[in-house]
Parts: C-alpha cells; sequence; structure tokens
C-alpha cells in the first residue's frame, strides 16, 4: 500500500494529549468522542472492531493513541495516520519478499472497496448515498443498508473515493485505504448557517421554469453509453420471494432529442425462493422501462413543467433549504390541489440555487386516493386474487460529471395488498420493487445498438432465459444486496449452483 505524504502535524497526532469524560458506550460512538477532540475521522475493518460492543473508559487526559487502545481493548493494533485519517489495521507480520508474477496483458487486476456509510451522530446507516471515484463517472450508490461496494482497476488505487449525500458535509479518502477491507465511516450533517445564504423569498414557479430552461444547459446534449446495474425484487409477507439482477450497456440519446434509449444485455442472474414458489402472484412488467422513464429531466412529467398557478393541478411551496455537495440547494414541495380526486402525486424536488439543476426528486402517488391507482407494473397470475396499491414511492438523483449532469439513481417501491376475491379477511402485503444505477458513462465512439442486441424493455425481465453463472459479476459495480435479501440469497444460491438453471 502507498502512503500519501503525511501532513506537518500528523506525526504527532497520535501523541496528542486530548481530555476525555468518564463514558460507557458503543466503540463506535466513543471513537466518534475522539474524532470530535481532534477532526480526525477512523478506518477501520468491521472484523477486527466490533462497533456494538459496549466499554467503559475512565475520565481524564490520554493521548490519542492510548484513547484508541483504551476504547479497543487492543494494545497490538497497528495506527498509521494518512491525510485528516487514523487508519486502524492489524499489525502486519514481516514476510519475505516475493518475486512479482507479471500480469498477463490481457488481465487487468482489480481491488474491492466495500464497507459501511453512517451519520456520524446518530450512527444511522445513510441510503441511497453516491460513492463514486472522484472527477470521474465510476460510481455506484450505498443500498438501504447504507452499504456499499466498489470493484475499480488497479491503476485506480491513490484515486480518491467520494461519499456525498443531500444535507451532508461530502468525504473523501484515498482509495488505497479502503481496498480490500470491510470500512466504517461516516458523514457530518451539514447545518447551514445565515451568513452562507442571502435571505430571499423564492418563488417555486419561477424556480421550476428556470430548471426548463436551462434543461438543456445542464443535462447531455449528445449521446453517451451507460454501464448500468439494474435489480428487481419480490417480497411477500415481509418473506424474499424473487431476485433478479443484469448488466446493461445503455444508449442514452440526447436529452433534446426523441429518440428513444436503448438497452443491451451484458450479463444477468435470477434467484427464486423455492419454498415461496406458489406465492408468487405477480411479476414485475416493465421494470426496465419505468426505470428509463424515470430519468425525469429526459422525459419530464406534468409536475416538473407547471405552466401557469391559475387552474394547474398542483401547489408548491419552497419548503427548505439543504446541501448536496457543498452546494445550497432549494426544495421545493408538490402535491396535488385539493379539488382534484384522482391519483397524482407529491414529494420534495431538490434544486441547486446557483444553476437550476434538478439534483434529487422523491415523490410519491397520493396515498390519499393511491388505491384507484392502476398497478400498470404488475401482471396478475391468478384471476381469484385482488390486489391493491397501498404505497408507491419513487427516487431519482442525479450526479455531475465534466460539467453536465447524468442520471444516477432510480428506484422505486410498490406496495400492494393480496386478497382473495371471495375471501372476507385475511390479506396480505406484496412488496415489488426495481432499481438502476449508473456506475459508468462513455461519452466517445456511442452508436446505436443494432435490433439483435437490443432487450425489449417493456418485457417480464424476471422471465429472461439465460444460464446461471456462479462468478458472472466479475468486475462490474453493484449495489450490494441488504443484509435480510443476503441472507436469503446465501441460503439457497447452493440449489441454484447444483442445477445450473433457475
Amino acid at each position: 500500500m502507498t502512503a500519501t505524504p503525511l501532513r506537518a502535524d500528523d506525526n504527532d497526532i497520535l501523541d496528542r494529549l486530548i481530555q476525555l469524560p468518564k463514558s460507557k458506550g458503543t466503540i463506535y460512538k466513543l471513537l466518534g468522542e475522539v474524532s470530535e477532540r481532534t477532526g480526525y475521522l477512523f478506518i477501520y475493518d468491521s472484523k477486527i472492531i466490533n462497533n456494538e460492543q459496549i466499554v467503559k473508559v475512565p475520565g481524564g487526559k490520554y493521548s490519542v493513541r492510548e484513547a484508541i487502545y483504551r476504547i479497543t481493548g487492543d494494545t497490538n493494533l497497528s495506527l498509521r495516520v494518512i491525510g485528516n485519517h487514523i487508519l486502524i489495521s492489524c499489525p502486519v507480520a514481516s514476510t519475505p519478499v516475493k518475486e512479482e508474477t507479471p500480469v498477463p496483458a490481457d488481465s487487468i487486476p482489480y481491488f474491492t472497496l466495500e464497507g459501511l456509510l453512517r451519520d456520524k451522530f446518530t450512527n444511522d446507516p445513510i441510503p441511497y448515498a453516491t460513492v463514486s471515484v472522484s472527477n470521474s463517472s465510476i460510481g455506484s450508490v450505498t443500498n438501504q443498508g447504507g452499504e456499499f461496494r466498489l470493484r475499480l482497476p488497479d491503476s485506480l488505487r491513490l484515486s480518491q473515493i467520494s461519499f456525498s449525500h443531500i444535507g451532508y458535509q461530502p468525504l473523501e479518502v484515498e482509495s488505497s485505504l479502503l481496498a480490500e477491507r470491510y470500512s466504517m465511516l461516516t458523514l457530518e450533517p451539514k447545518v447551514i448557517s445565515l451568513q452562507e445564504v442571502v435571505v430571499r423569498i423564492v418563488n417555486p414557479i419561477k424556480l421550476l421554469k428556470e430548471m426548463q430552461d436551462k434543461r438543456f444547459q445542464n443535462y447531455p446534449q449528445k449521446p453517451a453509453f451507460h454501464t448500468s446495474f439494474y435489480r428487481e425484487g419480490i417480497e411477500r409477507k415481509n418473506r424474499f420471494v424473487s431476485l433478479t439482477e443484469g448488466v446493461f450497456k445503455i444508449y442514452k440519446s440526447s436529452y433534446s432529442s426523441a429518440i428513444t434509449d436503448q438497452v443491451k444485455l451484458l450479463k444477468m442472474r435470477r434467484i427464486t425462493n423455492n419454498q415461496e414458489k406458489d406465492t408468487i402472484v405477480a411479476k414485475m412488467k416493465s421494470g426496465i422501462y419505468a426505470s428509463l422513464q424515470l430519468d425525469l429531466m429526459k422525459d419530464m412529467p406534468e409536475f416538473l413543467i407547471p405552466e401557469s398557478e391559475i387552474n394547474y393541478p398542483y401547489v408548491y411551496a419552497h419548503s427548505d433549504i439543504t446541501v448536496v455537495d457543498d452546494r445550497i440547494a432549494n426544495v421545493i414541495s408538490f402535491e396535488q390541489r385539493e379539488f382534484i380526486n384522482e391519483p397524482l402525486f407529491r414529494g420534495n424536488l431538490y434544486v441547486d440555487s446557483e444553476n437550476s439543476a434538478l439534483l434529487k426528486a422523491e415523490f410519491e402517488i397520493n396515498p390519499k386516493y393511491v388505491k384507484n391507482a392502476t398497478g400498470m407494473l404488475v401482471e396478475k397470475k391468478s384471476r381469484n386474487l385482488k390486489i391493491t396499491p397501498q404505497k408507491v414511492v419513487y427516487t431519482v438523483s442525479y450526479k455531475p460529471w465534466n460539467g453536465t449532469y447524468y442520471i444516477n439513481h432510480v428506484r422505486g417501491d410498490l406496495y400492494f395488498k393480496i386478497k382473495k376475491k371471495k375471501q372476507l379477511f385475511g390479506s396480505s402485503p406484496l412488496h415489488i420493487w426495481f432499481e438502476m444505477v449508473t456506475c459508468k458513462i462513455d461519452t466517445v465512439d456511442v452508436s446505436r445498438f443494432g435490433r439483435k442486441e437490443m432487450l425489449p424493455t417493456r418485457t417480464i425481465f424476471s422471465d429472461t432465459k439465460f444460464r446461471y453463472d456462479a462468478g458472472f459479476w466479475e468486475n462490474f459495480n453493484v449495489i450490494p444486496p441488504e443484509e435480510k435479501l443476503n441472507e436469503a440469497i446465501n441460503k439457497i444460491s447452493s440449489q441454484i449452483e447444483e442445477t445450473g438453471y433457475y
């Protein structure tokens, strides 16, 4: 591992004295107190340190090194200061130097970054945070449990990895510090002081019109290839039913063009729970198409294009100010007018205060009328069942690269109640979800796919024929499965590997 040059004051940070109060808490919490007093963040493998272990620390003055050893209970740990981070690791035993084996020209070495991103003060995981290689188009997002995974070529081992989320101070860490270990990282909430903003009345209608006017300035005007990871799943009665994942190469046309986007399938896998096979009463239909349609700035929905404040189905309000990557963003909330009784949307839009670019949108079908919404994404499997939507929620985010904003992550969560038509009681919950994340963008030599290469986007993706490949992810970037989903996958993966097909 190659280290970045140490700052002038880094040589003595571990010997610096700090005052710690008498306290009892988790190792994670107490290390956080050391961070507050020093300004240095910790990086460590969760296999080395148990975050949830409860420890007691007597009050008093400690050197930073002594405080770490006291909190972790292990004086054999190796401590290394790099930048504004303290790396905690196991001591490396000296071994004879081995002659390096030449790497074949057609075999590019890769390394993996994995870990968990949490709120510095609440310890809560941060879902859907952007994790990317700084100044590049390579990246992914954290899952609902705050976990991330990046697979990068060895040439990027000294690159900076950026972690960001709306409302938090962004964090950059050298990739060599995170390589081949499960790292625990935190983001600090960003509080905007009045000195940072000019207090003024924001007209939400005017702001959305500015967003429209600058649409072709902020978003791609040339076609691009997106390497994207897609997954869709079904849960019934809070039990895993099926999961389908794929890596796509997507032809994205210009945002000013009416040409449709195209999808080419690179790899996929489907995992089904045999024990739940008889309970599958619905399948995801057009999930890929829905993901493409959720590129809101390409196919602008009605709630983004208010023509006037009179006789328009939505009402808008400037509800908050927050930060995204150190940039101030206005939060515009919207909902349908009270006299309209059809299922429309409500939600929040995050708009950059400087360039009026849409950064993120969180919206849902109005819960008051969601039962009247047609389940366009679900195909019924039995005439004896009634499926009623309970909640339909969407999240969309964009990420800037080279001065242009590209679609970054989309997710849809659809919740239903299933009931036999002649049965008075006993309905059960059904959760169907899909998401897609852009892992890489290429803008050179972009051309449309041939007809035979294209994957139909309106079909049921989980019914696509394929042969299961146990190591099929190779070096693609993916969203790691959540803990509950991962447990279910591990239980049934052996069955799939034995049959070869599923």
